[in-house]
């Protein structure tokens, strides 16, 4: 949804700007806010994320539901693995010497695959990620590392790089362990 932010009331401006988020109780939830320009000025969006407690009659329906968002995360996650190991072996980069750092990042693609259709790098702020998106520049692998071998996010390294490793790959169950957290 789009709103003007002079059209707004004065509640919906507080919850655009975070300061009447619920944090627990039956709702609880996440603001997200992103600017965008136009011919006809400046633009406010946002959207609310809402969780909802469930009775023992909903939480059948509930889990399901996270089963199945689960197996996408999951595929789009073994998808970006993947990728992330055939484009370091085909550029001729490593991956960081801490791992971690490669699993979070891959992490990162995998989400914005799932949310966006497009593995948009995770490693920058974005006043609008669908539009980023579907621009392209900084979809993985990203204009500067396709140009001059430069991964803001330190997924692709050369091995001139301090940081870089000697490994082109990463196991599913490394992924795992350092995602472990972030689940």
């Amino acid at each position: 949804r789009t709103v003007h932010p002079t059209s707004m009331t004065s509640s919906c401006k507080s919850l655009l700007h975070g300061s009447c988020r619920p944090r627990s109780g039956l709702l609880a939830g996440c603001v997200r806010r992103t600017l965008s320009s136009s011919s006809q000025g400046t633009r406010c969006r946002f959207s609310v994320k809402i969780r909802a407690e469930t009775t023992s009659s909903e939480s059948a329906t509930t889990s399901s539901s996270q089963e199945d968002n689960s197996a996408v995360v999951s595929k789009n996650l073994e998808v970006m693995r993947k990728f992330s190991e055939q484009y370091a072996k085909r550029s001729g980069t490593y991956f960081c010497m801490d791992k971690s750092v490669t699993a979070v990042v891959i992490q990162g693609l995998a989400e914005h695959k799932d949310e966006l259709g497009a593995p948009l790098c995770p490693c920058r702020h974005y006043d609008d990620k669908a539009l980023e998106a579907e621009q392209g520049f900084w979809n993985c692998p990203c204009v500067p590392m396709r140009e001059r071998k430069e991964c803001h996010c330190m997924l692709f390294l050369t091995e001139d790089n301090d940081f870089a490793g000697d490994e082109q790959t990463i196991t599913p169950e490394e992924l795992d362990e350092f995602t472990e957290a972030m689940k």
